[in-house]
């Protein structure tokens, strides 16, 4: 099936929440995921799909960022910390210049916020959002929410998203299929 309306959102997938020495990280769940995300990365692109990369940016201690009260400093601009996870690193320099991949930065939990993602995606008539990363009940069901209240499609890869803790991750899946209507596959 050919993914041209549609847009596989690779959230969040950084040293930070993914690597055991990062700052906030969700530890082996998020690490496993890596081979999934760059398998549907390389399906869509090879399908007229894109492949956004909305990825979480902050200041260390910033005292008008919410998240500075509930966090430790985490993805800070140019460090290792923001850099993307395992496979995922090497995939984003190969393919970072192509047309279909797009990084961009967020600031808050969804990659809607803040961003021009609607406009992006509305552009290229695109109704489906494919939702993959971390951490599921987090920037993931954030995403979600968003993509629901702007009459998106949502599709979330349940093999390809991880959270914190498992109850986390077992009440998001819940939430995604039963409160927005969202597709969960494997």
């Amino acid at each position: 099936m050919a993914h041209t309306n549609e847009a596989l959102l690779i959230i969040d997938y950084t040293n930070d929440f993914v690597a055991d020495q990062g700052a906030l990280s969700c530890g082996q769940p998020g690490q496993v995921l890596a081979e999934p995300i760059v398998a549907l990365a390389n399906e869509f692109l090879q399908q007229d799909g894109w492949v956004y990369l909305p990825t979480d940016v902050h200041t260390p201690h910033d005292p008008y960022h919410p998240e500075s009260k509930l966090f430790p400093p985490h993805n800070v601009r140019h460090t290792w910390g923001r850099e993307f996870f395992g496979p995922l690193k090497p995939w984003y320099t190969a393919h970072q210049s192509e047309e279909h991949v797009n990084m961009f930065d967020k600031t808050r939990y969804s990659a809607f916020a803040g961003t021009a993602l609607d406009l992006r995606l509305r552009e290229r008539r695109i109704n489906t959002v494919h939702l993959v990363g971390v951490c599921t009940d987090i920037c993931v069901l954030h995403t979600a929410v968003d993509a629901y209240n702007l009459n998106y499609q949502i599709i979330v890869h349940q093999n390809a998203v991880a959270a914190l803790t498992p109850a986390g991750q077992t009440w998001a899946l819940d939430h995604f299929a039963h409160v927005l209507g969202a597709t969960v596959t494997e």
